[in-house]
């Protein structure tokens, strides 16, 4: 049914209806494939691990219905953390490493990752010297972008609105706080450039 006024139709209310309740349904299922994830899936053994059965599958079925775009053959890892998901987007063959913690990336394609990667986002404000930091709030979070074919070494730290540039190797435990030339390996805290891939020596700085 359609409520009218002398100048013609203005809303349909069943369609209305059925637009709310499609909404509540993929709100209840998101919510549903959270808790299901947070509190079964993310402890679910390892991938490599010999008794870990279905764990990498599951982990991947939950994660395409909560993730923003998510390609095939992805593996997401024990103990991974990422907020809702919402703004994640993953390419095809790409992995999220064991305890990795990240809220706002986009990962391209064959991306691998070690252990206890962190992609942080966003950070505190703490520019007040008479207010404590923990009631001056945080920065607007700016993603993080990984292109294709990037290693990211375990332990490393990316920071808020860095670009890894396709075919990077970062190093393990560092610490990333610029952009990421393609084919650099960097490393180090803060990350430098050690060389590049294919390169016949070593790069300076």
């Amino acid at each position: 049914m359609q409520r009218t006024t002398g100048r013609g139709p203005l809303v349909s209310s069943q369609g209305t209806g059925f637009r709310n309740c499609d909404i509540l349904t993929k709100m209840v299922l998101r919510h549903f494939f959270l808790v299901l994830y947070y509190l079964f899936a993310r402890h679910l053994p390892r991938s490599n691990a010999s008794y870990a059965f279905l764990s990498e599958s599951i982990r991947y079925w939950i994660c395409k219905h909560l993730f923003a775009e998510c390609g095939r053959d992805v593996n997401i890892e024990q103990g991974a953390w990422f907020g809702s998901g919402q703004h994640v987007r993953i390419g095809d063959n790409s992995g999220i490493g064991i305890n990795c913690y990240m809220a706002m990336a986009t990962i391209g394609k064959d991306v691998r990752m070690g252990p206890d990667v962190i992609l942080q986002s966003g950070d505190h404000v703490f520019s007040e010297r008479d207010k404590p930091i923990r009631l001056q709030g945080y920065t607007e979070p700016r993603p993080i972008v990984i292109e294709d074919d990037v290693y990211i070494g375990a332990r490393v730290i990316i920071l808020p609105g860095r670009k890894i540039g396709r075919g990077a190797v970062i190093g393990s435990g560092a610490v990333v706080t610029k952009d990421v030339p393609e084919y650099a390996v960097v490393a180090g805290n803060p990350a430098r450039i050690v060389k590049y891939r294919g390169a016949p020596r070593e790069c300076e700085g």
